[in-house]
């Protein structure tokens, strides 16, 4: 089954950046991300199936943080839920691309429920992502 036969709804997400050619290096190059339809003003990305869109937006709000885990958690973020081998393989990436990351790749609520492995950085845009894996699939919910 491919992504685009998954009975789970793909998401539609765009995001504001103030650099399109600084977007286009880090969501192509730097996360590998596949390009697709562009204009002067947005880029469309495949984010594992889901349409991610980059729209040029000069103004950025400001930054807010919450605390999580004993980590200032920027908000918004968005991200994927990766499965561990995945997750390692992308922070591997990220760091010979000498990402420089706001929470490095750590394992969060370790021994608890929900324990996760987790790690945060800023687009070229100062968008916030978060790409996370658990080791027990069945805990993404879990109070």
């Amino acid at each position: 089954m491919t992504v685009l036969d998954s009975p789970i709804p793909r998401f539609h997400l765009a995001m504001p950046v103030d650099d399109l050619a600084a977007a286009r290096t880090f969501y192509g190059d730097v996360l590998g991300l596949e390009q697709g339809r562009s204009s002067a003003t947005w880029i469309d990305w495949n984010l594992h199936g889901h349409q991610f869109v980059t729209h040029l937006a000069p103004e950025r709000p400001q930054r807010i943080h919450n605390p999580v885990d004993g980590h200032d958690v920027p908000v918004p973020h968005f991200g994927l839920i990766l499965t561990v081998p995945e997750f390692r393989k992308l922070a591997d990436r990220l760091r010979a691309a000498k990402t420089q990351f706001v929470i490095e790749p750590y394992v969060r609520f370790e021994g608890q429920t929900g324990e996760q492995w987790t790690m945060f950085l800023l687009d070229p845009a100062g968008n916030a992502l978060e790409f996370k894996a658990f080791a027990d699939d069945s805990q993404v919910f879990a109070a």
